[in-house]
């Protein structure tokens, strides 16, 4: 393992190994196995020992390769370039990749047209462990998919269409399905809500960095669902899947057409554009956080003492009050309480300011008020009328 990024100050070493272990990777400096090496990419720290750790662990792995066979590596990144269509880093790892070589990479297929490496120089080789750009494919594949040089063209496309079809299939099978029980109690608790989202961006893995940041957003009651995610600009079929999901865009360093953004706006369809990841995710998450249904509290809108009952026929009981803090209103649920202890709750069907009714009564102010749904009253009790207030809620993520 490598910690980058060391020579920075709020650089935490520790904290990096703590989450490796977390994930079940246990480190020399903490009594595991695994290398870990703090290294700084930008002014060289620690790039020697890391080679050094490097060439003794192939020595002791006995790593070895065969440049003498067809190549087989690792997508690193992928992207779209504007000039050049896709292109894909890749970890030659065995063999010898060469120009004019057909392979086979995730879902896509294609032919070496013309290999970079990593200063932009064109090679017409690249041997084990070595990086390189690859021009020449029809597709942008994800990072960690397997790149194979296969003996013809044919053979490459005809495999590249089998793992697409298989990848179809599985998609399928891996849509979340609902029981016609755990479907009622949601529509009944109105308590779950999904937000779907479509990521397009300039990088492979920006797009699955965005997407793998926006999955753990998911909570009890409000789920990040990533119905597309892919390398490229906004495309009309984008939209039309955005319209009929009803998803948002979220567009990560590609700019939509204009044609596309005229669509889009007809489709009622939401295209919205970042250069940072990490505002991506603060957006996404204040949206879910719109979708929680709200939590509602009371709070004392105002008191009022009872100086006086007046008990009228066919109408009820009227307590004339002063009002001591705050407003009382018409509208809103009244307590009636006794030495701070409640009595009961009484429903107010009317509110006079001498003899004109009224709907609020600030502190100061006598009123009369007529009270419904409770007995017990007596001169020098309080009356406390509540309001609820609508607390917007925040997300909870789901903790293993």
């Amino acid at each position: 393992v490598a910690i980058n990024k060391i020579d920075l100050p709020a650089a935490n070493a520790d904290k990096i190994r703590a989450q490796l272990a977390e994930s079940g990777v246990e480190v020399e400096q903490w009594g595991g196995k695994t290398p870990c090496i703090e290294v700084s990419a930008k002014s060289g720290l620690g790039m020697d020992k890391l080679m050094e750790t490097l060439a003794l662990e192939s020595e002791i792995l006995e790593l070895k390769a065969n440049p003498d066979r067809a190549a087989m590596g690792t997508v690193i990144e992928s992207r779209l370039d504007k000039g050049k269509g896709a292109v894909a880093t890749v970890l030659v790892q065995n063999g010898t990749l060469r120009v004019g070589d057909p392979f086979v990479t995730g879902i896509f297929s294609g032919k070496v047209r013309t290999l970079f490496d990593e200063r932009g120089n064109a090679r017409t080789e690249a041997g084990p462990s070595t990086p390189v750009q690859v021009l020449g494919i029809d597709g942008t594949p994800q990072a960690g998919d397997s790149f194979v040089a296969v003996a013809d063209e044919r053979e490459a496309r005809e495999v590249a269409n089998r793992r697409r079809m298989a990848a179809k299939d599985r998609e399928l099978r891996q849509k979340r399905h609902i029981t016609l029980d755990q479907l009622y109690d949601q529509i009944k608790s109105g308590e779950f809500h999904e937000l779907k989202v479509i990521i397009k961006g300039d990088v492979d893995g920006s797009v699955e960095a965005i997407a793998a940041a926006l999955e753990k957003l998911t909570t009890k009651e409000v789920r990040v669902n990533v119905i597309s995610k892919g390398v490229g600009s906004v495309k009309d079929a984008d939209v039309y899947l955005a319209a009929a999901s009803e998803a948002i865009i979220i567009a990560f360093h590609v700019l939509p057409s204009e044609s596309v953004r005229d669509l889009a706006e007809q489709e009622g369809v939401t295209i919205n554009n970042y250069r940072i990841i990490y505002e991506v995710v603060d957006e996404v998450k204040a949206a879910m956080e719109g979708m929680l249904q709200p939590e509602f509290r009371e709070e004392v809108a105002g008191e009022a003492q009872i100086l006086k009952l007046f008990r009228i026929p066919k109408v009820g009981t009227i307590a004339g009050c002063k009002v001591q803090s705050g407003a009382v209103e018409r509208e809103l649920k009244a307590r009636l309480y006794r030495n701070g202890i409640e009595v009961g709750e009484a429903k107010v069907v009317s509110l006079k300011r001498e003899k004109d009714d009224a709907k609020t009564v600030k502190a100061g102010f006598e009123c009369g008020i007529g009270l419904e749904g409770i007995k017990d009253i007596q001169e020098g009790d309080i009356l406390a009328f509540f309001r609820k207030v609508e607390i917007a809620r925040k997300l909870t993520p789901i903790t293993a």
